[in-house]
């Protein structure tokens, strides 16, 4: 014999549900707002974010190739500075010229900003304290979402303000392997550290998102100052 539920406990189920109901609803609008990418945050004009991930891009054809595999790249700026801001340094993919795995473009940025900063003869000659205070006043921009380990970077880091390109979901339906787990997830889990980030995500993805669609579609175009030749795409000159 079935034994009759309780009312209790029918509305105990139900309160669950419409918990786990708002709970995703909440997350869905908190990446929603997270990827408001033409909003003036921080009171920086959208056309001064594109103005910064498109030196992103361009890193990339001035370091390696305008049409590298890995064509991840980041820029360091301080918005502190009059006009569209000041560049301190920039990063790119460095895995294959380096040999080391974790040689990403936002690694190899943080790597370049500390050399820069602590340098006798450059332009800041910061000790390694200022250094690390600088860090706060400074914007990290890359042309694709962090993966964990460079996304909890720049939480170490203390970076003012985070903003990315093209999202980890587009880079994974274009093929590329990547831990799935979102940046919004290591901001969420990183409330203990000292510093607080703004996070921008969604940045001129029409133009970041092309730098990633060709590798695995041998359709696929490839970007600006490219041509496919042997499976694969190669400078024009």
């Amino acid at each position: 014999m079935q034994h009759p539920i309780h009312p209790a406990g029918v509305r105990g189920l139900l309160l669950l549900l419409l918990l786990a109901v708002v709970y995703v609803c909440a997350q869905n609008t908190l990446q929603d707002a997270i990827a408001g990418s033409t909003l003036s945050i921080n009171n920086i004009p959208f056309s001064t974010r594109m103005f910064w991930m498109r030196r992103a891009n361009t890193a990339l054809a001035e370091l390696v190739s305008p049409c590298p595999v890995g064509a991840f790249a980041s820029v360091v700026v301080n918005h502190t500075a009059p006009g569209l801001g000041e560049l301190v340094c920039l990063g790119v993919n460095s895995r294959k010229q380096t040999g080391n795995p974790t040689l990403h473009g936002e690694m190899a940025a943080i790597q370049n900003c500390t050399k820069i900063m602590t340098d006798p003869e450059g332009p800041f000659k910061f000790s390694p304290d200022q250094t690390e205070a600088a860090f706060a006043q400074l914007s990290l921009y890359t042309n694709a979402e962090s993966c964990p380990m460079c996304a909890s970077a720049i939480r170490f880091t203390g970076f003012r303000e985070y903003i990315y390109g093209s999202s980890i979901q587009s880079l994974v339906e274009q093929g590329w392997s990547q831990i799935r787990v979102p940046s919004i997830e290591i901001f969420r889990q990183s409330f203990d550290l000292p510093t607080q980030a703004r996070l921008l995500g969604g940045v001129l993805t029409n133009e970041t998102d092309p730098l990633f669609a060709w590798q695995f579609n041998p359709d696929g175009p490839c970007p600006t100052g490219c041509a496919r030749a042997n499976g694969t795409c190669h400078p024009l000159d």
